[in-house]
């Protein structure tokens, strides 16, 4: 008499399995972080006078238009969840001590929330105005645009 094995079938977990989502967020933030950063070193580096129209003139011009903000929101954005999730994948290899390890998570979400915050905020209150008084090299443009001396 031979024995026969019963294969059983694995149980599944139900619910959102949250690491083949995490995991597939990666591969597709990615391959959208290459065309982003691309696109905005190519813009910022190469067309027109290239790097030497790298000033402060250059960025208050791309923030004042909404496509060149939301380029760079988008790419925020991007950038820290995407190095957040990788963070997080990392210590969920390395640390063995749950309560360390949902410490050291915590501060990661934390930290890529703030810094999404705060710099959203920027791109999309950027004043290139804001303070600029009659010794500023701003003056004249600010002045033009009837955004000074109210």
């Amino acid at each position: 008499m031979s024995a026969q094995t019963v294969a059983v079938p694995a149980r599944r977990r139900r619910g959102v399995n949250f690491e083949k989502w995490g995991w597939l967020f990666m591969r597709g933030s990615g391959v959208v972080l290459i065309v982003l950063i691309f696109g905005h070193l190519f813009v910022n580096l190469l067309v027109g006078e290239g790097i030497n129209a790298l000033d402060f003139a250059f960025v208050a011009g791309k923030f004042a238009t909404p496509f060149w903000q939301w380029w760079d929101v988008l790419m925020l954005w991007l950038a820290f969840i995407h190095g957040g999730n990788g963070m997080r994948t990392i210590i969920n290899d390395y640390v063995t001590n749950d309560k360390v390890r949902k410490a050291l998570v915590g501060a990661i979400v934390l930290a890529a929330g703030l810094l999404i915050v705060l710099g959203t905020l920027v791109v999309f209150t950027f004043d290139p105005c804001l303070g600029v008084n009659e010794s500023s090299v701003l003056w004249d443009q600010c002045a033009a645009l009837g955004v000074v001396g109210n």
